[in-house]
């Protein structure tokens, strides 16, 4: 076969069965066998029913209460695991069936006990007060539910009677349709075409490889994996919109049901947190936004364009002759060496996942695409997955899901099944405090100004991905939000004439929006997951807090951090983080943001000069 053939041969992804086990998940740490799997969803199915034998009977006494939450949490820690083992078992290779039936099963699964117990937080609300405290008090077992009982009581004008609650829990399995439909579709059934890539090899996008395209030198290779990626979500847009729509009335249906004024509040109240936050950090950035329009007319210059697109925002200035490939290898013990400061017990979790498989390391045909943390399950040791594909945003992306890793291990490990978990709201601090960490420890061990400007110009980077293009969501999701429930149509077209108009607004003039760029409504899983995103940018405005405070303070601040880190919910996420030093009622953590955004621009222009 000739040069030319082989240039033009198409360069798949492999089979997973073509990767070492080391840089793949172990997932025997859940289950040693599908057996027992098989064997905890039967004990569930078989057990979850007696909870319908405490119907009635909560207030009877402390020691029926204790039982009865007991069983609930028995059948919940396996629930959790169940769900686990499914869940990561289908995103190794979402094209296949049996998994996909495992992680449905345990959906429907969940649904039912869901159901069972739905009569427990409005009987509970329907019991004396001074009962209840009698009961805490009275009973060793129930001291540990202080916090629960306090947080049922805030919400109990949003819990309805239990015939209601029942009927909304059998509906919870309907409403995670269009999510469900949104990410099989997208991971597994659409066609994604096929680009030539820098070295002239007809390759297969995929969003891992889309996400490499960006940082990549050749301007035209970016261009076409650009528009090569968003095809088939213009092709499929009106099905797209209508899984978006479906999402979004789901959710005004379920705000509606629990008398709460809109989808903001209810989603914000789930974790205690006044609307004036969500609404500051929109208000807060769009009156600072100087700072992400002068770096993007400062890099139309540098890249010398007549017009800066998209698929221009992300690549280097001041590395257009490197392409450093990282191996993962490397990329971990840069990730341990910038987290020294740490202190040993946060280096020995760090140890441990990597050396015992806690990580899925790269992308294979059929594997779920992005990054994430599996979070806490109760007895069970978190989970990374990664599409790794070698260039420094890897490295930080694998920091950034550490933190989280860390962040659940040390909540499931110090706290009891009820507070063993964290909020949204605190979720994204552990991972952006990580970054931080990295940045400053590379920054520091840079020894040249070409280094130094490539480090800094990846931190404008991570501000505009990480604050402003998550306030930037945060707002175009709280305008489609108010359209729906202001009665307004939602279809593809007005979806991307919104986006577009945001976009246009958080860019600024300097950047020209291709076509293309408006379909990004269509393709980001998190505007499913009903107000999450503005949460990434509160977090990274926390986080650059609390790293300040570590290496300025150093041990009374690492044992601040590692308390919150503990926390869990064991008490509300606001009070959580101000113990940790950061109050999030005030404008200051998100203005500071972008103060330091215009420091590291002066330090560039300093360094070019």
């Amino acid at each position: 076969m000739n040069s030319d053939k082989i240039n033009k041969e198409e360069s798949k992804l492999k089979n997973r069965t073509e990767i070492d086990d080391i840089y793949k998940w172990n997932l025997n740490d859940i289950y040693s066998s599908e057996i027992l799997w098989e064997t905890d969803f039967k004990w569930v199915e078989d057990n979850f029913s007696k909870l319908l034998g405490f119907d009635g009977k909560l207030g009877e006494s402390a020691e029926t209460l204790s039982i009865a939450l007991n069983l609930d949490e028995d059948i919940s820690i396996i629930l959790e695991r169940l769900y686990l083992y499914s869940m990561l078992a289908k995103d190794s290779d979402m094209r296949d069936a049996k998994y996909i039936g495992m992680n449905n099963r345990i959906k429907t699964l969940f649904s039912k006990v869901a159901s069972a117990s739905s009569f427990i937080r409005p009987e509970l609300l329907s019991i004396n007060e001074n009962s209840i405290r009698e009961f805490i008090n009275g009973n060793k077992a129930l001291n540990k539910y202080q916090h629960f009982f306090e947080e049922l009581l805030r919400t109990k004008k949003h819990t309805l009677d239990k015939n209601t609650e029942a009927l909304l829990a059998e509906a919870s399995e309907i409403a995670a349709f269009p999510y469900d439909a949104f990410s099989i579709f997208t991971n597994s059934d659409m066609e994604f075409p096929s680009v030539e890539n820098e070295n002239g090899e007809n390759i297969k996008v995929s969003p891992g490889r889309y996400q490499s395209a960006l940082y990549s030198n050749d301007r035209n290779y970016r261009e076409k994996m650009f528009k090569a990626y968003y095809a088939p979500y213009k092709t499929y847009s009106n099905t797209l919109a209508s899984l978006f729509n479906a999402n979004l009335k789901s959710k005004h249906f379920m705000s509606k049901a629990r008398k709460y004024q809109n989808t903001l509040e209810s989603s914000l109240d789930n974790n205690n947190i006044p609307v004036r936050v969500y609404e500051t950090l929109i208000e807060m950035v769009s009156k600072n936004l100087e700072p992400i329009h002068r770096w993007m007319k400062l890099k139309k210059q540098l890249l010398n364009l007549a017009e800066l697109h998209p698929y221009d925002v992300y690549v280097s200035v001041f590395e257009q002759k490197s392409s450093r490939v990282y191996s993962y290898e490397e990329g971990v013990e840069l990730v341990k060496n910038s987290l020294k400061i740490m202190g040993t017990d946060y280096q020995s979790i760090l140890n441990t996942a990597f050396s015992n498989r806690w990580i899925d390391v790269f992308e294979t045909e059929g594997k779920r695409s992005g990054a994430y943390s599996s979070g806490t399950t109760f007895g069970v040791h978190p989970y990374v997955l990664l599409n790794w594909n070698g260039i420094l945003n890897d490295i930080f992306t694998l920091t950034h899901e550490m933190g989280h890793n860390v962040h659940s291990y040390l909540t499931g490990t110090s706290q009891p099944f009820i507070y063993a978990d964290y909020s949204i709201f605190v979720a994204e601090i552990a991972s952006t405090f990580n970054e931080a960490l990295l940045f400053d420890y590379l920054l520091e061990n840079t020894s040249s100004k070409e280094e130094k400007l490539c480090l800094l110009e990846k931190y404008l980077n991570n501000i505009v991905a990480t604050f402003y293009r998550q306030t930037m969501f945060a707002e175009f999701e709280l305008q489609v939000y108010r359209n729906i429930e202001n009665g307004q149509a939602i279809t593809s077209d007005t979806l991307c004439e919104l986006y577009s108009s945001i976009y246009s607004k958080y860019m600024g003039p300097s950047l020209t929006i291709d076509a293309e760029e408006q379909y990004t409504w269509a393709r980001v899983p998190h505007f499913y997951y009903n107000y999450y995103v503005y949460q990434y940018a509160t977090g990274l405005a926390a986080s650059e807090q609390l790293a300040s405070k570590v290496k300025k303070e150093g041990k009374p601040a690492i044992n601040d951090y590692l308390d919150f880190l503990k926390a869990g919910k064991s008490d509300y996420p606001l009070s959580i983080l101000k113990k940790a030093g950061v109050d999030m009622l005030t404008p200051e953590p998100v203005a500071a943001v972008s103060a330091r955004m215009t420091f590291v621009l002066n330090q560039i222009e300093e360094l070019l000069k």
